[in-house]
């Protein structure tokens, strides 16, 4: 795999090598997934041009890199991934081009008593920090210094753009606590597809399981699936949620289970987990997304929110 990704790096080296040189507007930034991509295109504004590698419904636990994409990385002024293993299928890569580039692990840089460990996930962080705003604050401080490393002529642009984001997001997890804690006690039980939802659960105080791991390349077998069946039987959970990058397979076998045993299960909604939604829409914004999943699981579990989220653009 590493002979491999060498191979490949070394293609793109020279493809630039063969490009001629041209001067250029704006910083061109690459940036791993749609979070980071988002936000690095809120504070670089007109600044910066962002391609992000992961669409919607893209998973980047199993994500692989094309040709293209290993241009376009080497290409860029800037590269932002997320790390603490979530590109799992990029990482040897990503590591090799930091050593001639400009390349960040946005994720990698919050102290490590602020990160959670997994039992399945030996020697290694939970990589989700995006489910918590105030660990996304974070990151936003790490992405503007990255811009401004690269970019030191427009740190002015870029301070302003990062404080007006941190204001969003300040807003968004007022939003978040206030109608999270509408949801009743005994009813704060998130069951999804993969335990994409830890830093949620500490920052909220809701009980997060995972049919899956923490990475969507585990599988859950039919013990774990008849484990969580007889959980939402004995203490009788009502609802459980799909995320729109993972398939729905297993959580459709926890409502068959639980219907067999006399105990309905609804879907209580699609949740936003390692992806955003589609582009040009309010959910496929980090801010709608986070919006969208508070709103959504609130609702579902007996809180009180508003139909259409915190500034009334949702539409799923």
């Amino acid at each position: 795999m590493r002979a491999a990704t060498r191979f490949l790096s070394s293609l793109a080296l020279a493809v630039l090598a063969a490009l001629p040189a041209a001067a250029q507007d704006r910083l061109e930034v690459v940036a791993t997934t749609g979070m980071i991509a988002d936000t690095a295109r809120a504070i670089g504004g007109d600044l910066v041009e962002l391609t992000a590698l992961m669409g919607p419904g893209v998973d980047p636990h199993a994500f692989r890199q094309t040709r293209t994409d290993i241009v376009a990385l080497a290409q860029a002024d800037l590269v932002l991934w997320n790390g603490l293993f979530l590109e799992a299928q990029m990482e040897d890569f990503l590591l090799e081009l930091g050593e001639t580039g400009h390349v960040v692990a946005v994720a990698e840089t919050i102290p490590q008593d602020r990160l959670l460990a997994h039992e399945d996930y030996e020697g290694r962080f939970d990589p989700h920090v995006w489910m918590d705003p105030t660990l996304w604050s974070e990151v936003s401080l790490v992405v503007r210094d990255a811009l401004i490393e690269a970019h030191p002529e427009g740190t002015d642009t870029f301070t302003a753009n990062a404080d007006a984001f941190l204001a969003q997001l300040e807003q968004l997890e007022t939003y978040s606590r206030d109608v999270l804690s509408s949801v009743p006690e005994s009813a704060r039980v998130l069951l999804s597809a993969h335990d994409a939802f830890g830093y949620f659960g500490a920052a909220y105080g809701f009980e997060v399981v995972g049919i899956q791991g923490i990475s969507t390349v585990s599988e859950a077998g039919l013990q774990r699936i008849s484990e969580l069946v007889d959980m939402l039987v004995a203490r009788d959970i009502r609802a459980v949620f799909v995320e729109t990058s993972v398939s729905d397979r297993n959580i459709r076998a926890l409502i068959e289970g639980a219907a067999a045993q006399g105990h309905e299960v609804t879907i209580g909604g699609a949740l936003y987990s390692d992806a955003m939604g589609q582009e040009g829409t309010y959910e496929g914004t980090y801010i709608g997304m986070i919006d969208s999943n508070v709103t959504t699981i609130a609702r579902a579990l007996g809180g009180t929110a508003p139909e259409a989220g915190l500034t009334g653009s949702l539409t799923q």
